[in-house]
């Protein structure tokens, strides 16, 4: 038995962190989660989940949980906020975007992480770590020192622990910043909804758009570029609505204010020894299309299994570097196409001019497909060698005669899906679960999926099928090999 109390320290209970901890107790790992904040944010910013994530919430049955807090709205108009409906095509039982308070849902993935018996502590800021070769001292500002087997920074854009590796985060400053905030307004309805209409048709980084009873979110462009750790005042807000639209519309009673800007970075990598990265803290990007949490919690879902089995011993050697290999390049995707949603809504001629353009290729259903398939993350393919186009993607929630794929998934094992009848999980079925079913909506014979819903491997020979559990599952468990005769 290690002598550490703790085989994972998680910096930061964001979403990302909480996801990553939850991910983590499936597979009994010790985790604590240190958060520098006293208490949970209170101002009410609206988030968006795109399909990928609801379906990594559905896989492990949290999906009912956040559902009532949310509100439903198409996945269109999401690119470059180009009004278009949604594609017909979209694969997936959950094509639509959940609307949802970030706050609830911190709320509820650090229940989730709790209740499964993971430890949170409040109030604690990391300011320094030193490792060896049997794991990492974490030192907190109260002088207290813990040690735990693995640290993950899930600490944010400014991240303590990317700083403290001594990582760089290379990329773009931003170059222009936004106001973001609730407020009430002072003015008529239909004179908000007329002028807001009238500035949209240039200035895409405007709206004001009702929330609640007289309550608006207002989004404006800044007047400078600042230092957004000072959050901005109501009369910031006063200011720049007068300066666009020319009448502040009366706001008052702010709920919450903000700025966000357009600085995108790339962590040069995300594992350093026994510390690696997610989240926030591995990139950042400008908000337009609302990828950011999405991003964040799937890191955190293909990170968990992987690194929990390092920990549990049964990881074969390179498992735990995939986690970079598979998340960097969706990353950098990411980064690139907030890059080009950014110069979009420019109110310069000659993005607009390519906006008009991308508007009417948008009108091909293919067009539309692709970039919303972007957007939400269900295009996301990972490099498992040659082999069909289904190979590294992810499997939707298909029907099974047990009901939904998905709902096979909520302990965060590896399952195989046969339609022959024929295979087994064999010496692997510690970690792997196995479901017979000939009448599965699926167009292969049989799959095998990580954790994180990806196909693993496509076919229906078991020595074939073995040596793909053996690669993404290492040896097998200590009962299969001492039924072999062999020390465990």
């Amino acid at each position: 038995m290690h002598s550490s109390p703790f085989d994972v320290i998680i910096a930061g209970c964001g979403p990302t962190g909480a996801m990553l901890a939850a991910e983590l107790r499936l597979h009994d790992v010790r985790v604590l989660v240190l958060e520098k904040e006293t208490e949970p944010k209170s101002f009410v910013r609206i988030v968006s989940l795109h399909a990928r994530s609801l379906e990594l919430m559905a896989m492990r049955g949290l999906l009912d949980r956040l559902l009532p807090h949310g509100r439903r709205r198409p996945a269109g108009g999401v690119f470059a906020a180009i009004a278009k409906p949604a594609p017909k095509s979209l694969d997936s039982a959950y094509a639509y975007l959940l609307g949802i308070p970030q706050p609830v849902v911190e709320r509820l993935l650090e229940e989730h992480a709790t209740e499964l018996g993971a430890q949170v502590r409040r109030g604690c800021t990391v300011t320094g770590l030193s490792q060896d070769d049997e794991g990492v001292t974490v030192e907190l500002a109260n002088g207290e020192r813990l040690r735990t087997r693995y640290l993950v920074g899930c600490d944010g854009a400014r991240s303590t622990i990317r700083k403290l590796l001594g990582i760089g985060f290379p990329g773009e400053p931003s170059r222009s910043d936004t106001l973001m905030g609730e407020m009430e307004v002072g003015v008529p309805p239909e004179e908000v909804a007329a002028r807001t209409a009238e500035l949209r048709e240039t200035h895409r980084r405007f709206w004001l758009r009702p929330f609640g009873e007289r309550v608006y979110s207002v989004l404006v462009p800044a007047a400078e570029v600042s230092d957004r750790a000072q959050p901005p005042t109501l009369d910031d807000f006063r200011q720049q609505l007068r300066a666009i639209a020319g009448t502040d519309f009366g706001v008052h009673s702010p709920r919450w204010l903000s700025r966000f800007g357009d600085a995108t970075r790339l962590a040069e990598r995300y594992r350093a020894g026994r510390v690696l990265l997610a989240g926030d803290a591995a990139h950042i990007h400008p908000p337009i299309g609302g990828q950011g949490l999405n991003l964040g919690v799937q890191d955190a879902v293909n990170l968990g299994w992987k690194l929990a089995a390092q920990i549990r011993g049964w990881a074969p050697d390179p498992l735990l570097d995939t986690y970079e290999a598979e998340r960097r390049p969706v990353a950098e995707d990411v980064l690139d196409n907030t890059r080009a949603q950014t110069e979009l809504l420019s109110p310069e001629p000659g993005p607009q001019a390519v906006r008009r353009l991308l508007t009417e290729l948008m009108d091909f259903e293919e067009v539309n497909r692709h970039l919303i398939e972007k957007i939400t993350a269900t295009a996301v393919r990972y490099d498992f060698g040659p082999g069909p186009d289904l190979l590294g993607r992810r499997l939707p929630d298909l029907a099974v005669k047990q009901g939904h794929l998905y709902d096979l998934l909520h302990r965060g094992r590896g399952l195989l899906l046969d339609r022959t009848g024929h295979l087994t999980a064999g010496d692997w079925s510690d970690r792997v679960d196995h479901l017979a079913d000939p009448s599965a909506e699926l167009d292969v014979p049989c799959v095998l999926l990580r954790p994180d819903g990806h196909v693993a491997w496509i076919g229906d020979d078991q020595q074939d099928l073995d040596d793909h559990l053996f690669r993404w599952y290492g040896k097998p468990g200590a009962q299969a090999l001492r039924r072999r005769g062999r020390p465990a």
